[in-house]
């Protein structure tokens, strides 16, 4: 893969050499580049003759774009905390931002219903356009979010996978390199092989030389990109009357969230014990540990039904009072 060196700030050999060790270590840090890139730009306008990072430059670069969610302000200070450590390593003087500067993210998130999930991908069956090449884009979005909602893959893993990697007589994914630069199996649902045999052929008769399972525009030669996918979900989502009821819509990664907060609530209420399947779903998802698993759980309002439902401690912690009589 080529080196960029297109950076023209006092920070340039540090930028440059800090992708090279990412790439090193066997990371694409695609993401990062172009986040760099900015930086990059915006000490050339701001702070030209700066050649370290200081808590005045971190600072005013976290906050320079108007309007921005918490979560790119935390990408944003995390680039910099990267460029800060790998100059600290070259015997540079620098400051390193603390991630407290910054407050947590955490959404109390939408998760789709079952009934939702339905009604969109059913939407997605009625072409809406006569441009052939939006409705073959939606074909294989419809085939994508069934991957997010039945197999809990993430955004980039869906999008980036790969014909080679996919097994239909085994029934299995094999995600490469995703987050973490971990490795995995996927089982597929039995229903969900035949929907992926049928894609398959299509799409290798319309694109017989791509390697992409999901090629985007022109030849094929590149996977769809994050945008048509972003897209083409809020498309179809708008249509469905909950989308009116919503400050804040979902995203394509809300297919995900729904496969975790479903699984977990079907566990639940057949009585199976969460805690013991809890590290397996863990492994399947390609989390950390449980406790990630976990916290996409909590975080969803669907979930607390069922909690409320099964919950056998609360009652015992916080006894009923009884009236007191003299």
């Amino acid at each position: 893969m080529n080196m960029p060196t297109d950076f023209e700030s006092k920070f340039a050999p540090y930028i440059e050499g800090l992708i090279e060790q990412k790439r090193a270590n066997g990371f694409a840090y695609d993401s990062g580049v172009k986040l760099l890139r900015r930086f990059d730009q915006y000490c050339i306008e701001h702070f030209p003759l700066l050649d370290t990072v200081t808590f005045e430059l971190a600072a005013k670069w976290a906050s320079s774009s108007p309007g921005q969610s918490d979560a790119y302000r935390n990408s944003k200070v995390s680039i910099v905390k990267s460029l800060s450590i790998y100059m600290l390593s070259r015997g540079k003087e620098a400051y390193v931002p603390n991630t407290l500067t910054v407050k947590a993210y955490r959404p109390v998130l939408y998760i789709p219903t079952k009934e939702e999930v339905q009604a969109l991908l059913a939407w997605m069956k009625i072409p809406t356009s006569h441009n052939q090449r939006q409705r073959r884009t939606d074909k294989e979005c419809r085939v994508l979010f069934l991957l997010y909602y039945c197999c809990g893959l993430r955004l980039s893993e869906g999008r980036l996978l790969r014909r080679e990697n996919i097994d239909l007589d085994s029934g299995t994914i094999t995600i490469i390199s995703s987050k973490g630069q971990k490795d995995r199996l996927v089982y597929l649902p039995q229903d969900g092989i035949n929907v992926l045999q049928e894609y398959k052929d299509y799409i290798e008769s319309v694109f017989p030389d791509s390697p992409w399972m999901f090629p985007g525009g022109g030849g094929g030669d590149k996977p769809i990109s994050c945008t048509g996918v972003e897209s083409c979900f809020n498309r179809y989502w708008k249509r469905l009357p909950v989308a009116k009821t919503l400050e804040k819509q979902p995203t394509p990664h809300c297919l995900r969230h729904a496969f975790v907060v479903d699984r977990i609530n079907e566990w639940m209420l057949s009585g199976v014990n969460t805690n013991k399947m809890l590290p397996y779903l863990s492994r399947y998802l390609g989390h950390k540990s449980p406790d990630e698993t976990f916290y996409y759980y909590h975080l969803a309002r669907k979930s607390f039904d069922v909690i409320r439902q099964k919950d056998t401690v609360s009652k015992r912690v916080i006894p009923e009072v009884c009236p007191y009589e003299e």
